[in-house]
């Protein structure tokens, strides 16, 4: 089989009427596959999408190709994989009708030996729409990977093996091995499949072969159970990751191979214990994600979902949930390989609608089409544990709801009963309509009050006899029940569903101090989900901190008024910089000794301000501002101990308990003067660790750097290089913001340009942003193999560049 990226050569443009001429500036543009036909749309406070989708618009695109047809592949079967199109794609080979398919999230095959010109030039379109179809930014167009599928008539299909290790112990492990066999010809065929299994350290340590006679039209499974010895498993800890060839050959023919990453672990559940990865109790420390990728847009390039992984995983987190949707292969690939455990989700809505024209539509019709796509591309993924399947679905509080519940749960247990079924069930929104007097006092309130009171107001509804009754059997049709802002559920479910086991799906950032205190209390809560890991486009301002003595101030709840783009409420910002609860959250998960110090800015102390509950304190680890000294400044020392001790150059500024304020935060009113601002934290009267900032000291200049030098010229190939304002010892001042200019020389492209700033009318387009807090980042995609230069420039300050090579 080959299997070739199909990313080059496309253009883009408005999919126009038959009886409709293009207006100028909208002829089709060339681009490079994965592409976002959305994200350098312009933005405007009237779109119809709204706050949901960060004020972009929607629209309806055509992407086009044309590529040469060998002769010879008249003899071969030639198939399109499209990894994801958003939404409702339409594929149309040399202008005839090959495949619709709605969803955008679930990757999808075209037969396209039908509609080919064999020795030809042939024209590939696909149309993709979006219009108030999601409740956060979804993008839109060919979002993820294409690839051109050659094979011999006889051969693996996409998808055909399958591997499972149903019998683990310490001496050995067995791998069992299922291999599909398509025959596309009109004659019976006599194969034989090989398989070996490859070790981590990359030598062969099992093998075996087996024949498998094809009948036409009809195919056939080739299945082997293969011993290991001695195994290294998987786990978050220990990530190992074996490899199966398979190879499918008539006499000394080879007609297909499939090569297939896997890994060795065994998975339990159960009220007493928990989860277990082999043999090991596991609490998740979970966070979720959407599917953006910040500057980049929707656009699924393999490096950017790797090093979001990466990021998530160093910051403490060991699981994350793919909200709402089915996670990238790419994304699953990175968590295989970093040790990250998946809630791979399939749907936000099942058959009643949360926006206009949203996927409610169609999951009635698609339903089973859509279960089978996500399994399939999970099924070799040792990372992936659980499948969700839905968020907060509004039926799941009715007997109808319920019966869907089961259906969607019995269907993937049939396509893979290795794995446990999971559902993000909010109580309150399966029962809008059955609480109307708690939401009536709720919406009676100012605005501001409303969204102070509403995290109390939820667990209070959620822990309801209402809620108990009404989401008793689609929580029974479940392995482990997801509880969205459902905590007040945790110890009383203990007691009045003793077999139920429950994890944390969706959660308030700012509650894990007493979140995690009752996951590790309650071995049936089996982890924690914090809304959000990584910062999104779109739900804008949903975490923002407004100040509202500003003029014009008016209270708008959760949603963040134009020009807001960014929701504001990850523990990592969409460039990849930590913010300040991520600390704090790593020291309530016992990761972190060391203390962390976060300072208010000191602009806004002393100011009113408005927050929601996925808000967290508008707090930076930096000790440079541009505050006269004496300045009245809030700062906040996250630890595990008793107490905190803060020193100004080397003289105490006093002592404060941890804990008074907040869970592990110590918090001190003091002022702001230049130098050197040292917590140190003690347990016990001893010190336990101590955290510094410093004062940027003389000059500030440019700086450029790449996270690495070296990158693939292949269509998942990025560099990421950091920009930011810092003085000779790269202490980063956060008032000094400037507009930064990046130019690209050589054979790459700026793919994107920005900043963790929610508020902004600048576009991820480039070629400037203004730094936010000192930093942006720009992504370099390689457009060939050769050197490559990066420089940065800004008015006032001498250019920065680094040098990169593709190969």
């Amino acid at each position: 089989m080959i299997r070739l990226h199909f990313a080059d050569g496309w253009t883009v443009g408005p999919k126009l009427g038959a009886f409709e001429t293009p207006e100028p500036g909208q002829e089709p543009q060339p681009v490079r596959l994965p592409h976002d036909a959305v994200r350098d749309l312009p933005r405007s406070a009237d779109s119809p999408q709204g706050v949901h989708a960060g004020y972009y618009p929607g629209g309806v695109f055509e992407y086009a190709k044309t590529f040469d047809v060998p002769g010879q592949w008249r003899d071969k079967t030639v198939q399109l994989e499209f990894e994801g199109v958003y939404r409702d794609a339409v594929v149309l080979l040399n202008g005839e009708f090959v495949a619709h398919r709605p969803n955008g999230y679930t990757g999808f095959t075209v037969d396209a030996d039908a509609y080919l010109r064999f020795g030809e030039v042939n024209r590939i379109t696909v149309e993709a729409r979006s219009h108030k179809d999601s409740r956060w930014y979804s993008g839109a167009g060919i979002y993820r990977p294409v690839h051109l599928v050659v094979a011999d008539p006889v051969h693996i299909p996409l998808g055909g093996v399958r591997v499972t290790t149903p019998d683990i112990d310490a001496g050995q492990a067995v791998v069992a091995v299922a291999t599909t066999v398509r025959n596309a010809t009109r004659h019976t065929r006599q194969t034989r499949v090989h398989w070996s299994v490859i070790s981590p350290d990359g030598v062969e340590v099992a093998s075996g072969t087996a024949p498998v006679t094809v009948l036409p039209g009809e195919p056939a499974t080739g299945r082997v159970r293969l011993s290991v010895a001695a195994p290294a498993l998987w786990s978050p800890e220990t990530p190992a990751l074996y490899t199966l060839r398979t190879t499918l050959t008539t006499g000394e023919e080879v007609l297909d191979s499939d090569t297939t990453v896997f890994g060795i672990r065994s998975l339990q559940v159960d009220p007493q214990h928990g989860l277990r990865i082999n043999g090991h109790t596991v609490k998740l420390r979970g966070a979720c994600v959407h599917h953006d990728n910040g500057a980049l847009g929707a656009a699924t390039i393999g490096a950017a979902e790797d090093r979001r992984i990466q990021l998530l995983k160093a910051a403490g987190f060991n699981a994350i949930r793919s909200a709402h949707n089915p996670a990238s292969r790419a994304m699953l690939e990175a968590c295989n390989r970093h040790g990250v455990l998946v809630m791979d989700e399939l749907t936000d809505v099942w058959t009643e609608s949360k926006t206009g024209f949203d996927y409610s539509l169609a999951f009635p019709e698609w339903w089973q089409a859509d279960a089978a796509a996500l399994v399939a591309k999970d099924v070799n993924h040792p990372s992936v544990i659980m499948y969700s399947i839905g968020n907060e679905i509004l039926e799941v509080g009715t007997p109808i709801g319920a019966a869907w519940g089961r259906r969607l749960a019995e269907e993937i247990r049939r396509l893979d009963n290795t794995r446990f079924v999971t559902n993000g069930v909010n109580g309150i929104i399966a029962n809008l309509d059955r609480m109307a007097d708690a939401q009536a006092e709720l919406s009676a309130k100012d605005p501001n009050t409303m969204m102070a009171e509403m995290g109390e107001q939820m667990a209070l509804m959620n822990a309801s006899d209402l809620v108990s009754r009404s989401i008793e059997e689609s929580a029974s049709v479940l392995d482990i029940v997801g509880f969205n802002y459902g905590d007040s559920r945790y110890e009383q479910d203990a007691a009045a569903y003793p077999n139920r086991v429950i994890v944390g799906s969706e959660t308030f950032p700012a509650r894990i101090d007493a979140l995690w205190a009752l996951v590790e209390r309650f071995p049936h809560v089996i982890g924690d989900f914090t809304w959000t890991g990584w910062d999104y486009l779109g739900e804008s301002g949903i975490g923002r901190v407004d100040d509202t003595d500003v003029d014009g101030y008016t209270a708008t709840g959760t949603a963040g008024p134009y020009p807001y783009l960014l929701a504001e409420c990850g523990d990592i910002d969409i460039t990849g910089h930590r913010r300040t609860v991520s600390y704090w959250r790593e020291i309530v998960f016992g990761l972190r000794a060391e203390p962390f110090i976060a300072v208010h800015r000191p602009q806004r102390h002393g100011r009113p301000t408005a927050r929601t509950p996925w808000s967290w304190d508008d707090s930076v680890a930096s000790w440079s501002w541009d505050a006269a000294p004496g300045a009245p400044v809030t700062v906040d020392v996250f630890a595990a101990a008793d107490e905190v001790e803060l020193l100004l150059d080397g003289s105490s500024l006093g002592v404060a308990a941890v804990g008074e304020h907040k869970g592990f935060l110590a918090r001190f009113e003091t002022e702001y003067r230049r130098g050197e601002l040292t917590a140190v934290a003690r347990r016990g009267g001893r010190e336990v660790g101590r955290h510094t900032l410093r004062t940027a000291d003389g000059p500030v200049r440019l700086a450029a750097r790449a996270e690495a030098d070296r990158m693939g010229t292949d269509a998942d190939a990025l560099a990421f290089v950091a920009v930011t304002l810092e003085d000779a010892a790269g202490v980063v001042p956060c008032d000094r913001d400037v507009v930064v200019t990046v130019t690209v020389a050589g054979p790459a492209l700026l793919a994107g340009l920005g900043t963790g700033r929610a508020r902004t009318e600048e576009s991820f387009a480039g070629p400037s942003v203004t730094t936010y807090d000192g930093r942006a980042l720009a992504l370099v995609r390689p457009t060939g193999p050769g050197p490559i230069t990066v420089s940065v420039s800004a008015e006032g300050f001498a250019e920065a560049s680094v040098s990169l090579s593709a190969s």
